[in-house]
């Protein structure tokens, strides 16, 4: 018998009758595959690209199965991990049990959704995402204010459309007389002054290479005249609550979101100018890169016949869906939107995104009746769509035969850890960890569509939609507390 190790080795029991020996290697052998074991299951979980994976029971139970106590914390030290189950089993695994009550699951809510603390008008909806059966709805089909929840239906429908590779170009194109180069915004808004530094160096190159070849005693990098090309979105650059801290205005070229510091989340003032401002922070840069620009940049298509010299490609669309739906980013939204129609042949432009992600989120499959997609981002409160459109949604991108939709579901912000969540879910919450959800607030709108792991094993979409509430920091938690209660065992 020759068994091999985890390494690949092949070990030779020399002493085939010696029962003493052989006991020895198979004891060894049992122990060196518990460590590997172990050292799998920790390299796998539950931590999944900086974020915690949906875990089946609650991480914090009667009876500890783990985790350990180490001291007080401090006000600024990290709040200690929540114990966990000492086995999380996987999702889609036949071993789940089978769905939880829905009976019983409405005895549970009926009293959370009532909680004053949510307005005058709640709306609702719980499936079971294997199933696509509804567990709980109360409103499910009425058309409610999303805020930001709306872009679970922005980011769905770009990752459909486009790919979760796709990457977003911006471009510099020199004329044929190589005299003029024109900056060209492809959409991006994420663009930075490192990537405007690598395109003024390739474009610096491509100017030396022409003047190589030029008169005698001519500077290689010679001058040009510098435009921008923002043809790419149509319509009004100005979202319907412009100018406000929370978006830029909507151009196909911009540098970080237009910000005017150097955040990139959250409210910041923004320039007035986004294109004008990156044509001249890519002046600058051509200047360090050796090439003389003459005159001010202006606004001009590229000249006929001019040839690409530099190209930036954005992150994959995937991670600009994380990164949206974690930070709640509206220039980012907004941005999928029109990638979304520019792809469709629709107009680059607010209507033209409407038509797009609404014709988009038809061939998912989903129910569009009522909604009114006004905007990507859901700034505008004219916006409408119902819990059942989200949640559908959410069980489409947790499809396995749809893996191009999942960053809509890693995207989510972790109850208590990550993203608009960060800061809820504290105290010892039964939610921390395990819910992920988007959020949404607009002036007396709050609003909460994400996903849980209940105590059985089945992975819930939620939406939960209230308008006429006082105030956020009385709202939010009580729609973290419906959240929680899908976490929760229920008496059945």
């Amino acid at each position: 018998m020759r068994p091999s190790d985890p390494w690949g080795r092949l070990k030779v029991l020399k002493n085939r009758h010696n029962g003493s020996y052989t006991w020895q290697v198979i004891a060894g052998s049992a122990t060196l595959g518990l460590v590997v074991a172990a050292g799998a299951v920790l390299a796998a979980g539950p931590w999944d690209n900086g974020q915690r994976k949906a875990e089946r029971a609650l991480a914090v139970t009667a009876d500890r199965t783990g985790g350990a106590h180490h001291g007080r914390p401090t006000p600024d030290g990290p709040r200690p991990a929540p114990s966990a189950p000492a086995v999380l089993p996987a999702l889609g695994t036949t071993t789940h049990d089978a769905p939880r009550d829905a009976a019983a699951l409405r005895d549970t809510l009926a009293p959370l959704i009532g909680a004053p603390e949510l307005g005058d008008k709640v709306a609702a909806s719980v499936i079971d995402t294997a199933t696509g059966k509804q567990l709980y709805g109360t409103g499910a089909t009425a058309p409610m204010t999303p805020a930001s929840t709306i872009k679970i239906a922005t980011t769905a429908a770009a990752l459909s459309v486009l790919g979760p590779d796709h990457r977003i170009a911006t471009t510099a194109a020199l004329s044929p007389d190589a005299r003029t180069l024109t900056l060209v915004g492809g959409g991006d808004p994420t663009l930075s002054k490192a990537a405007l530094r690598s395109m003024a160096a390739d474009a610096a190159k491509a100017l030396r290479e022409d003047g190589e070849d030029g008169e005698d005693g001519e500077d290689p990098a010679g001058s040009v005249r510098l435009t921008y090309d923002t043809s790419r979105y149509t319509g009004p650059v100005l979202h319907p609550i412009s100018p406000n801290e929370n978006i830029a205005p909507v151009t196909a070229l911009m540098v970080n979101e237009g910000r005017l510091n150097d955040t990139d989340r959250g409210p910041a003032k923004r320039t007035d100018d986004p294109a004008g401002d990156a044509a001249r922070a890519f002046a600058a840069q051509l200047k360090k890169a050796g090439v003389k620009v003459t005159g001010t940049p202006r606004e001009a298509r590229p000249a006929d016949g001019a040839r690409t010299v530099a190209t930036h490609h954005s992150a994959p669309l995937a991670a600009l869906v994380e990164r949206t739906l974690t930070n709640s980013d509206n220039d980012i939204a907004e941005a999928l939107a029109r990638q979304t129609a520019i792809a469709k042949g629709e107009s680059a432009d607010f209507a033209g995104a409407r038509r797009a992600v609404t014709n988009e989120l038809k061939k998912l499959g989903v129910p569009v009746t009522g909604a009114h997609l006004v905007d990507g981002s859901g700034l505008d409160r004219a916006g409408r769509v119902t819990p059942a459109l989200l949640t559908a949604l959410l069980a489409r991108a947790a499809d396995p035969d749809r893996p191009g939709l999942r960053p809509v579901l890693t995207g989510l912000p972790i109850a208590g850890f990550s993203g608009t969540l960060d800061d809820r879910y504290r105290d010892g919450s039964d939610g921390t960890g395990l819910i992920r959800a988007k959020t949404g607030t607009l002036s007396r709108v709050n609003s909460l569509a994400g996903t849980v792991v209940d105590p059985r094993g089945r992975l819930l979409a939620f939406a939960f939609l209230a308008s006429g509430s006082r105030s956020a920091t009385e709202a939010e938690p009580a729609l973290d507390a419906l959240a929680t209660a899908l976490a929760r065992p229920v008496a059945e």
